[in-house]
């Protein structure tokens, strides 16, 4: 039985490319389901695709993104480092309007506002890194698989 108090922690490059989203996606499955974490898989793969999926589409050049999936008894935290210093735009201000349901743009920093229990963007030395974090599910919640 290991210690599951002492937070686990993975943190990989990624190719700045479409690509790079299921591998993501991958990581977050793999990571939460190796310590047999009580977060909502998922959630936590929806989400992290969709940070991905935004640093590699609203930055340029092929600088890699990095990957950071924190794992703690009382949740996880996953974090997007990109290139570029500009703060990623809907996460953090308040929405206007009611942005279209069925438009495929846009939408991931909503779905994250909507699904994490936080989310915010912090400056980093080379750009920036986003972040969300989830809370554990109770297990009675949690599908079995």
């Amino acid at each position: 039985m290991h210690d599951s108090h002492a937070p686990a922690s993975w943190r990989v490059a990624l190719p700045h490319a479409a690509s790079a989203v299921p591998v993501a996606r991958a990581l977050v499955r793999t990571a939460l389901a190796e310590v047999e974490h009580g977060a909502d898989c998922d959630t936590a793969e929806l989400l992290t695709a969709e940070l991905v999926a935004n640093a590699v589409e609203h930055t340029t050049g092929d600088t890699p993104i990095e990957l950071v999936v924190e794992v703690r008894p009382t949740g996880c935290r996953v974090e997007v480092h990109d290139p570029d210093p500009a703060p990623p735009g809907d996460l953090t201000r308040p929405v206007p309007e009611a942005p279209d349901p069925w438009q495929e743009h846009g939408r991931g920093l909503l779905l994250i506002r909507a699904l994490s229990s936080s989310c915010g963007h912090r400056p980093t030395e080379s750009g920036k890194a986003v972040w969300f974090r989830l809370p554990v599910v109770p297990a009675q919640r949690r599908r079995s698989p």
